[in-house]
């Protein structure tokens, strides 16, 4: 730029936020300048140089140096700033044009850029002529709301302390660039899974209360109000009306998300507005306010302009709907519809339970018809009479048992006494030993005059051997009977 604007009029726009530091550039000597905590004071400038001392006081030659006692006055840190900023080169900034400020007949324009993605803004002035002639060879039209590029040179205004950019071009930014960023932070969010149906939430089936983002008596908000009261008549509505196009549309409609998804008994929130041009539409594909309907904890239904709109809030919110009109009808039931479907499923159940209590009624007749149950006594009776029959047989059989097992043990007693011992010796048989105790049993045993003992059936007895036969060929034995003589 070879000339400066003058200063802006006290009514223009200040700078209303900060700027991004620019590089500090070094002084001629190589140095920073004394703003710097390492500047020196040999790169301060005559005017910096001069205010150096006051009266009989020497002021510190960097701003590190400075003390409670020993300040800077104003103007001094003021001139150095302005040195700063003067020795920045020109620059080209992008941001959205928030106040345009243009009075018939002045030679400046005022506007202020704010950042899309921060709270930062910064005051802009430029010739009117300029800015004519910039426009009028892009054919393009500056009006706030409108995306920007300037070209400009950074001032400070040292007697009110304001930063300022001095343009010489402005750009408005095409339609084209805008849409390629927006599909550019798409897929930087797809990436992220911000648009995943794994994150949709289910709307529910009747909501408490429903949140409405809206313009300012914007038919969106009648058309949603409207469908939603003739489908549940008495449906109650928490609304805010806001910004939907324009500078401010982002900041106001992203506050009130969060003050909607702050209130307990609302169940879902509505984002409606009724179509517009692709610019209009800008501020519903801002990456601030798709996140923050990314954060919200209630079901967010988005209805932003018609069918061929598909701003990035409509990829981010748990339901798009079409338009406001088809939102109405997604967040709540049609009553009249609830109504014929609970009186026909009335009506069937009616019909099911008639059916049923028919057939379990016939069953039951048809129970009742049995003997057993006409007389209910005839079959006790015919069970004591097989109970007593079967006891008998009991009894017989038992008998029967017992009689047997009585004459079997009979006979194997008889069997056993006639086996034992004492039943030989009651057949008249003895058992003989000799004083010893040893069983006699043959006549080798014994000897002439030996005295023998013999065990009766009853009783004992004692007998002396007067004489013996063996059997022939036994030793001792003499004679063709065997006598021992």
């Amino acid at each position: 730029m070879t000339s400066h604007p003058p200063h802006p009029p006290s009514s223009g726009p200040t700078a209303s936020g900060p700027a991004s530091a620019p590089t500090q550039p070094a002084s001629p000597s190589g140095r920073a300048d004394s703003l710097s905590p390492s500047g020196r004071a040999d790169s301060l400038s005559p005017s910096g140089r001069a205010g150096l001392a006051t009266g009989a006081r020497e002021l510190a030659p960097r701003a590190n140096l400075t003390t409670a006692d020993n300040p800077w006055p104003l103007r001094l840190l003021s001139s150095k700033i302005e040195e700063y900023v003067s020795r920045m080169t020109e620059v080209w900034v992008e941001g959205q044009v928030v106040q345009l400020s243009r009075r018939p007949g002045a030679r400046m324009v005022f506007l202020t850029l704010r950042d899309t993605d921060a709270d930062a803004s910064m005051s802009v002035s430029m010739y009117a002529r300029a800015l004519d002639a910039v426009l009028a060879r892009s054919g393009a039209q500056l009006s706030e709301g409108a995306r920007v590029v300037v070209h400009a040179r950074p001032v400070f205004w040292t007697k009110r302390g304001s930063l300022q950019l001095q343009a010489d071009d402005v750009r408005p930014v095409g339609v084209g660039d805008l849409l390629a960023r927006i599909e550019q932070l798409r897929r930087v969010l797809a990436a992220e899974g911000l648009f995943d149906a794994e994150r949709k939430q289910p709307l529910p089936f009747l909501p408490r209360r429903v949140g409405l983002v809206c313009g300012r008596a914007a038919k969106a908000r009648d058309d949603v109000l409207v469908n939603s009261r003739l489908r549940w008549p008495g449906l109650p509505f928490e609304v805010r009306e806001v910004a939907v196009q324009g500078s401010q549309a982002v900041p106001e409609v992203t506050r009130a998300l969060r003050e909607l998804d702050a209130v307990e008994d609302v169940d879902v929130i509505v984002v409606a507005r009724g179509g517009g041009a692709v610019e209009d539409l800008l501020p519903f594909s801002d990456e601030g306010l798709v996140r923050a309907a990314a954060a919200c904890r209630t079901p967010l239904v988005s209805a932003i302009g018609h069918e061929t709109d598909c701003p990035l809030l409509d990829l981010v919110a748990d339901y798009r709907a079409s338009t406001p009109t088809d939102a109405a009808r997604r967040i709540v039931p049609d009553l009249s519809q609830e109504t014929s479907g609970l009186d026909s499923a009335r009506e069937r159940l009616r019909s099911l339970m008639t059916t049923r209590l028919d057939a379990e009624q016939t069953a039951l007749d048809q129970l009742r018809a049995r003997p057993v149950l006409a007389e209910p006594t005839s079959i006790v009776s015919v069970r004591l009479s097989e109970l007593d029959q079967a006891r008998d047989r009991l009894r017989r059989a038992l008998s029967h048992h017992l009689s047997l097992a009585a004459a079997d043990l009979r006979a194997e007693h008889a069997r056993l006494t006639a086996l034992s011992p004492q039943g030989v010796l009651e057949r008249g048989y003895a058992i003989l030993r000799t004083p010893g105790g040893t069983v006699i049993t043959g006549a080798e045993d014994i000897k002439k005059g030996d005295l023998i003992e013999g065990i009766l059936a009853r009783g004992r007895m004692v007998a002396q051997v007067v004489g013996a036969t063996r059997p022939v060929g036994s030793p001792g034995t003499t004679g063709s009977n065997g006598e021992e003589e």
